[in-house]
């Protein structure tokens, strides 16, 4: 029976995406407003709603209908296709740990990521990682600006389509920022946090997370950390900073017009 919903992190957890990922910024907001925008803003950890929201704030932009947006950063992605395939590549042991959890009886196993659900697809496609995810009952940035709210988003989904209850007992995020720790505890989910993103495992363990893993390439110690059970050997997440650059359809929860499917 599936009994636990693992809900994956897309950026610096699972993959690299290179410039293309935060080229989606500036190019959307050009294709907005018709210029080059001269702020800029924090990224890690954050819906790419947020992001552009706020950067349109920060330029003095209104009246920019959010439908808009959306696609204004689903054509800068896709603008950057090719930039995207050559400069991007799944993190070590990724693709193993992503394996190890589909083949587990016990797991379900989705996206809860800030990106629109059609980038998100698009940038795991890239680096052959989205046949691992069950992508359709993640939560994604087109559903909320507000990472938190995913959570639930994404439960709801995993109820409707196996019939079981996923609350903070049941339902894991793995992330590599603060922002995803503090947004499943909010939200009502176990955080394990991966220390290949801009924070370090100090800072990822005092957000709260409840396991901090220096990367996914101890594949036991994913499903350690993940399932229960002892804590791993061998060597302890680094303090060092990472170094980082800066078809699915939603189910029932959302009225999102994102569906994921790639022109």
């Amino acid at each position: 029976m599936r009994t636990t919903l693992v809900l994956w992190d897309i950026d610096h957890t699972l993959m690299v995406s290179g410039p293309a990922a935060t080229s989606v910024y500036p190019r959307a907001f050009a294709l907005l407003t018709g210029r080059p925008p001269t702020a800029t803003v924090e990224t890690a950890g954050r819906t790419e709603r947020a992001i552009l929201q706020e950067l349109l704030a920060l330029e003095g932009i209104t009246g920019i209908a959010q439908s808009a947006a959306d696609r204004a950063m689903v054509r800068s992605l896709r603008a950057a296709a090719k930039e995207l395939r050559d400069h991007s590549h799944a993190l070590p042991g990724a693709r193993e740990a992503l394996a190890a959890l589909r083949a587990e009886p016990r797991v379900i196993q989705s996206l809860l990521t800030g990106n629109l659900l059609r980038n998100a697809v698009r940038k795991l496609r890239a680096v052959a990682l989205y046949e691992y995810v069950e992508a359709g009952i993640g939560a994604y940035g087109s559903d909320s600006a507000v990472r938190a709210d995913l959570v639930g988003v994404a439960q709801q989904r995993a109820r409707h389509r196996y019939g079981a209850v996923f609350g903070p007992d049941n339902t894991v995020v793995i992330g590599d920022t603060v922002r995803d720790v503090q947004a499943a505890r909010a939200g009502g989910a176990r955080p394990i946090a991966v220390a290949t993103g801009p924070y370090t495992a100090a800072e990822l363990r005092a957000a709260g997370a409840e396991a901090v893993l220096p990367d996914l390439r101890d594949t036991a110690a994913v499903l350690a950390a993940v399932l229960g059970g002892p804590p791993p050997e061998g060597p302890q997440p680094r303090e060092q900073r990472a170094a980082a650059p800066t078809t699915a359809t939603p189910g029932p929860a959302t009225g999102s017009a994102d569906t994921g499917r790639l022109p």
